[in-house]
């Protein structure tokens, strides 16, 4: 069953970020992830949510996003992101 990451980002140094933008596909990609929504334009239906760059990941399964999560190769990147972004991430099991 997929699993799903999604996440709002606001991007604080953009400069910074270039080097994340640029190593996390790969590591998605070699985890079975991939992207379904990549920082595209977002309008708000109902509520007070107004997301930033909002990014969806689909992974096989639960278990194979926590460890792309957890990798040596993902792991590094994670300071990047938490040091030139505010972000909110959470995951959910799919249908």
């Amino acid at each position: 069953m997929a699993a799903y990451v999604i996440a709002d980002i606001e991007v604080t140094d953009s400069a910074g970020f270039a080097e994340y933008q640029q190593k996390v596909p790969a590591t998605i990609a070699a985890y079975g992830g991939r992207y379904l929504v990549r920082g595209g334009s977002t309008e708000v239906l109902e509520g007070d949510w107004s997301p930033n760059r909002c990014v969806v990941l689909e992974f096989p399964d639960m278990a194979q996003l926590k460890t792309w999560y957890a990798s040596p190769e993902y792991r590094p990147l994670i300071a990047i992101r938490e040091r030139t972004t505010k972000s909110n991430l959470v995951i959910v099991q799919g249908m």
